[in-house]
């Protein structure tokens, strides 16, 4: 396992300066609800696990990686951490991997999960050469546990309370065992909230060791707009040296964090991700749409412009290329609000002969579903005529995109979630 240390930044500070990682931004559902997570903001000053600019599909992350790799020679980790969880989207992030690896048969693999679905996926990840894996466990006693996750989807059983904790941590440490008895290196990454475990993480340390976990990641908590824990402050430098030494005597602590985007691409000291972002974009709206499928849908208020959240929609207008030019078919009813997936799954159903769906906003759940049905979800603002102009033609719709923000002029760059 030398050579692979030797080339992975994270695991290794040594090589931060010289070996890069790549994120691809391939798995937008997620499992759990932690308290301290918000996974709708994309802001471009803004680093933190679960921002990205774009979420990809598999093919347009083998795409994206191409011209990474054009410009950036250094990169030797192509990782998948979310925005959501790749085991959450276990088919996205396999035929990633698959695509990435009959391309670039060199590449390090990693992942960074939750941990929930790991277990069912470990002997096929190490068969397609996952060498790293990052497991978050914020805690090993349920009752610190449930402080932190609201709640835990296992297949389509919810879970919530102490039972979500009990559940969440039963798998994740069936995951580390499995992932070690299968010679992958381990990182733990604990994120350290003040009031809630930070009291706690040395038992976590402890209970890694056990484990035979490689290194320990304590992370200060970064407070989030519009979570539960958006006024937790983050721990001062004295108290997460304190905690990293007293975790330091049972685990090999991890000082370089950079608490990487989603789609985070460079070196850990010299991030490129701001720069590499129109290419995501553009990657992002390589053009998918089936030529099979004569419809797009639209979510509008007026017929004229894209600007409804698909969510609030409860009808779509179905459009079609009618010579040089598109009509509008009809208008079908959407689903009633409500029943969670069922309720996209059933909007895919209805929307099965269109290619895509123009909107103003999509939620991350939708967003997959569609999206795995074939349709391609277009987020952006502006004519209707446009959007159809773009998809027909195969164009580059990122021009028309709309950004998902809540990010204003006055935005500081600090990393405070901008509001």
């Amino acid at each position: 396992m030398r050579l692979e240390i030797d080339r992975h930044p994270c695991f290794n500070v040594e090589v931060k300066g010289e070996c890069g990682r790549v994120h691809l931004p391939v798995a937008p559902a997620c499992n759990i609800k932690c308290n301290y997570c918000n996974r709708k903001t994309d802001c471009v000053n803004e680093s933190r696990p679960g921002v990205t600019s774009a979420v990809l599909t598999p093919e347009q992350a083998l795409s994206y990686l191409g011209r990474v790799m054009e410009k950036e020679p250094s990169i030797t980790v192509v990782g998948i951490a979310g925005p959501g969880d790749p085991m959450a989207n276990a088919e996205q992030t396999i035929e990633t991997l698959r695509l990435v690896r009959s391309r670039f048969p060199s590449m390090l693999f990693c992942l960074a999960s939750n941990g929930l679905g790991l277990p069912a996926h470990v002997d096929e990840l190490a068969d397609l050469g996952v060498t790293h894996v990052t497991v978050t466990i914020n805690a090993v006693d349920p009752a610190v546990g449930r402080k932190i996750t609201s709640w835990v989807r296992d297949g389509k059983v919810i879970y919530r309370g102490a039972r979500a904790a009990e559940v969440l941590l039963d798998r994740q440490m069936e995951a580390v065992r499995a992932l070690k008895a299968r010679g992958i290196m381990v990182k733990v990454n604990t994120i350290v909230i003040p009031g809630i475990n930070d009291d706690h993480v040395v038992e976590v340390a402890r209970a890694m060791a056990d484990l035979g976990v490689d290194i320990l990641n304590c992370m200060p908590v970064y407070p989030n707009a519009d979570t539960p824990f958006e006024n937790v402050p983050e721990p001062t430098h004295d108290q997460m040296t304190a905690i990293r030494s007293a975790a330091g005597e049972l685990l090999p602590q991890m000082h370089h964090c950079t608490r990487c985007r989603a789609d985070a691409v460079g070196l850990l000291e010299d991030d490129r991700t701001a720069e590499f972002r129109d290419t995501m974009v553009n990657c992002s709206m390589e053009r998918c749409f089936p030529s099979e499928r004569p419809y797009v849908a639209v979510a509008t208020l007026e017929g004229m412009l894209v600007n409804q959240h698909l969510g609030e929609a409860h009808r779509l207008q179905i459009w079609e290329k009618n010579g040089d030019g598109f009509r509008m078919v009809e208008e079908r009813e959407a689903p009633e609000p409500g029943g969670g997936v069922r309720r996209w799954m059933d909007l895919a159903e209805r929307l099965k002969d269109c290619r895509a769906v123009l909107v103003s906003g999509i939620g991350d759940n939708p967003r997959a579903v569609l999206a795995r049905a074939g349709i391609v979800p277009v987020e952006m603002s502006g004519f209707i005529q446009e959007g159809l102009e773009a998809v027909h033609g195969d164009m580059n719709v990122a021009v028309f995109r709309k950004r998902r923000t809540k990010c204003g002029s006055g935005c500081s760059g600090g990393g405070t979630g901008c509001g």
